[in-house]
């Protein structure tokens, strides 16, 4: 019953619903722990973790995230130790702590090539990338590790990472000024996370577009009208940091009060 629970959890997170998602996943950590099976009340731990970090609630899964990333490394788990350290990493990177969240990365780069962890190895470098970018406004660098990153996505045929890898490739092209390949980026991307349903993804890489456009001198009521629209989006999915994002694209545009109307 705990596997079956933690497996509709999954798919409720991955279908961006995300409080269902938190429901099944604690009903499962619950069962499992009662049960005695410390697989399967990690794997639920580690999804309530995840689903938490997403939504933006930092503080409730902080501490969760130190926890699972302290047993990882006792066991000598090398996968679910660079879940955990890309996961923190998250967190620090989202609340400007570029420094700590670039040596996370790092390390969580290195584990996985050790292990030959493709997935998590892709995933570092993604986030090494951003903080090259927005940290240090080095684009080609950014660039370079975002091309080694999608040559193991496609390598191993992860599809979900490959489109978060196009999706960063634009926001690092839209840092740097260079909107018309920013919104050819964000175009795929979105018809890649439409192809696999992946709402989430679906709402950032839609708001990259938007300001993309907006800078290329789209109608200013279309863009206020898109940004309106995705912050209910986002809402209903429970993305709070995204919300965020859309508001202070709102304002950095000028169309918050076209928003609200």
């Amino acid at each position: 019953m705990a596997w079956a629970l933690w497996s509709g959890g999954t798919l409720a997170r991955q279908r961006g619903a995300l409080a269902l998602a938190r429901r099944l996943l604690g009903l499962a950590a619950e069962l499992g722990e009662r049960g005695g099976d410390i697989v399967v009340r990690g794997y639920s731990l580690a999804g309530l973790a995840e689903t938490g970090r997403i939504q933006g609630d930092y503080e409730a899964v902080g501490r969760l995230h130190e926890q699972l990333l302290a047993e990882a490394r006792r066991r000598g788990e090398a996968r679910h130790t660079v879940w955990a350290l890309e996961g923190i990493a998250q967190m620090h990177r989202n609340t400007g702590a570029y420094d700590t969240a670039f040596a996370l990365f790092e390390e969580a780069a290195e584990v996985a090539a050790r292990a030959d962890d493709r997935r998590g190895h892709a995933w570092a470098l993604r986030g090494l990338a951003d903080i090259v970018s927005v940290r240090d406004g080095d684009v080609e660098r950014a660039l370079a590790l975002l091309s080694e990153a999608e040559a193991g996505c496609r390598a191993m045929n992860l599809s979900g990472a490959l489109a978060y890898n196009h999706k960063m490739r634009g926001n690092v092209l839209y840092r740097a000024g260079r909107y018309a390949e920013a919104r050819d980026l964000y175009e795929e991307a979105l018809a890649e996370f439409r192809a696999m349903s992946e709402p989430r993804g679906e709402a950032l890489a839609r708001l990259g577009l938007a300001k993309s456009r907006a800078q290329l001198g789209r109608d200013r009521r279309e863009t206020a009208a898109e940004l309106a629209d995705l912050y209910e989006v986002l809402g209903r999915i429970g993305l709070r940091h995204a919300q965020e994002m859309v508001a202070r694209a709102q304002t950095e545009f000028g169309v918050a009060a076209e928003a609200v109307r």
